[in-house]
């Protein structure tokens, strides 16, 4: 789903938009039901946008022929909004500003997606239409509140996807699915056709598979808009691209991971892979940047997300998520001189960042100190969401660009990304910034064992060769293992743990570098899941295992010891 690669296809005519459109459908449907999409087009709306691209090609749009999601906050025309809210439903006749430049550029919308309620949460749970599924881990938040929007990108559904980001919406769930998340800058991409949060400070973000396809959307996309009163010209940035740069980070003191000990070694070496690069690590005071993200929910600016949606709170009240509803309604409590007196603290706190940026060139933070489990969340909804805007909830108040980037897996197979960010129109110096991150070779190889289609000489065998996979060894679980033929296409097995009756069974050991294995991960498909297997000589390695409820219905092969054997190879 690589931009250049499906242009490529174009080009060679290997491929068609039609041929696309059957691809994209059929990839959604064998996903099923993970609460991705709020409304998806028609095949035969699709056919149409296929049908409008006759007489172009990749040489003449940019975009040609790609497919993306747009968050079911922003307008696409004949497709209704509800911002995840039922009753606050309507029929665009008029594409957003920026949906409309991506469909000029020659890209195919194929859907609006899940949010939380009027991107109101950095948590992705906040919904009535189900969360959206991390194609990492069932278990854990996918992120949002543009969690849609980053689970079709990840799970390959889409090539890209637009989300919003107010106080880290596109970057909590662009790390939590191993995506790049572009939060430009405020005004860059314009805001005409979307559902207000915070009006002064609502961005449209880009969540891309790599920052070249991510380089791509966000010139296709930004443009200054004359009926945006918040639409700001491109200026350009005061920063070079040269080889050595100052980066700054938190004091160690100032550094904040909820407990989460792998986040914190994996934020670690993310810093040495700068320094690597030729980055000069300095130590900031976090303080005013922590103090100016306190503003943004402590302060009255949740008052302007009561405004945006006033006359429907005040009407239909019973038609928030409760938890929504219970953070916008606080602000009916603002004053003006509560406006004043904020307005006020965060214009002196962003002098004292200001002289920040004289000492450095970009500051790098995780993108989230932790990621949280469901029932977590389900637990202390307002508090942990509020943990994750630690680095996030300052960036627009103080008018900076930022860019999400994956930076490895914890043990467990869980992503984690890192956060550059900069003055305003600094877009494209961290662009370039965070695509020698991602495509610096000093990243150990990781191995996962494969025990069915994607074993050699298999169907699947092909996705691990092209994401850059080395065969390394033959091997067998520990005798403790069951093996079912599960019902999909194309024909797999799931294996599962079992105190009894269990056996050895044969697997693949493949490594492959750290990008290559989020890519293969992310289309793990339910209900798969990743885990722990123990061979037979003791250790451990990263394996599909499968959920104990999807074979009761399934054929136990466990007597055949592998899935080749029991195809007859």
């Amino acid at each position: 789903m690589h931009i250049r690669s499906l242009l490529q296809q174009y080009r060679s005519g290997s491929l068609t938009p039609r041929r696309l459109i059957d691809r994209v459908l059929a990839r959604i449907e064998a996903e099923g039901n993970n609460n991705v999409w709020i409304h998806l087009l028609s095949r035969d709306e699709l056919y149409a946008h296929a049908e409008r691209l006759s007489g172009h090609s990749p040489d003449t749009l940019p975009l040609y022929g790609i497919p993306f999601a747009v968050k079911d906050n922003i307008d696409l025309a004949g497709a209704p909004t509800t911002a995840a809210c039922p009753e606050y439903r309507y029929l665009p006749q008029q594409s957003a500003f920026v949906v409309q430049r991506l469909l000029d550029a020659g890209a195919i919308p194929i859907g609006k997606t899940n949010l939380d309620q009027f991107a109101t949460g950095l948590v992705g749970v906040r919904t009535p239409f189900g969360t959206a599924r991390n194609p990492y881990s069932g278990d854990h938040i996918p992120g949002g509140s543009s969690s849609g929007s980053a689970v079709a990108v990840a799970s390959g559904l889409v090539s890209f996807a637009l989300g919003t980001d107010t106080a880290g919406s596109g970057r909590v769930p662009a790390a939590f699915c191993n995506l790049f998340g572009i939060k430009p800058t405020k005004g860059l991409l314009s805001t005409s056709g979307v559902v207000p949060a915070c009006r002064s400070l609502d961005c449209v973000s880009i969540f891309a598979l790599d920052a070249d396809d991510g380089a791509r959307v966000l010139e296709a996309a930004q443009g200054y808009d004359d009926n945006d009163p918040f639409s700001r010209q491109c200026q350009p940035p005061a920063q070079q691209s040269g080889h050595s740069f100052t980066f700054g980070v938190p004091a160690a003191d100032e550094l904040e991971f909820f407990g989460n000990e792998e986040y914190a070694a994996l934020f670690k070496q993310a810093v040495a892979r700068l320094e690597r690069l030729g980055g000069i690590k300095r130590e900031i005071e976090f303080r005013p940047f922590r103090e100016a993200a306190r503003l943004l929910y402590e302060g009255p600016w949740v008052a302007e997300r009561y405004a945006a949606l006033q006359e429907f709170i005040e009407t239909k009240p019973e038609a928030f998520f409760p938890v929504t509803r219970e953070i916008i309604a606080k602000g009916i409590d603002a004053t003006a001189v509560d406006a004043f007196s904020a307005s006020y603290r965060l214009q002196a706190l962003r002098r004292e960042t200001e002289a920040v940026w004289t000492e450095i060139d970009l500051l790098l933070t995780p993108t989230a100190g932790t990621i949280y489990r469901l029932d977590e969340v389900e637990a202390e909804p307002v508090r942990l969401n509020s943990n994750l805007g630690y680095y996030t909830n300052f960036m627009n108040l103080l008018d900076l660009s930022a860019l999400a980037v994956p930076a490895g897996f914890t043990p467990e197979g869980l992503p984690f990304g890192i956060t550059l960010a900069a003055p305003a129109f600094s877009d494209d110096y961290l662009l370039a910034i965070g695509t020698r991150f991602s495509s610096a070779d000093d990243q150990e190889p990781l191995q996962v064992a494969v025990c069915g289609a994607h074993l050699r000489g298999l169907p699947l065998n092909r996705q691990l060769l092209e994401l850059g996979g080395r065969f390394v060894r033959e091997a067998s679980t520990a005798p403790c293992y069951r093996l079912f033929a599960l019902e999909s296409i194309p024909p797999k097995p799931g294996m599962l743990r079992s105190p009894e009756g269990g056996a050895a069974i044969a697997l693949e050991i493949w490594e492959l570098p750290a990008s290559g294995l989020g890519r293969f991960l992310a289309a793990i498909p339910t209900p798969l899941g990743l885990g722990k297997v123990e061979l037979d000589d003791g250790s451990q390695v990263t394996c599909f295992l499968v959920e104990s409820t999807a074979v009761e219905n399934s054929r136990e092969i466990t007597e055949y010891g592998g899935w080749k054997s029991y195809l007859g190879i």
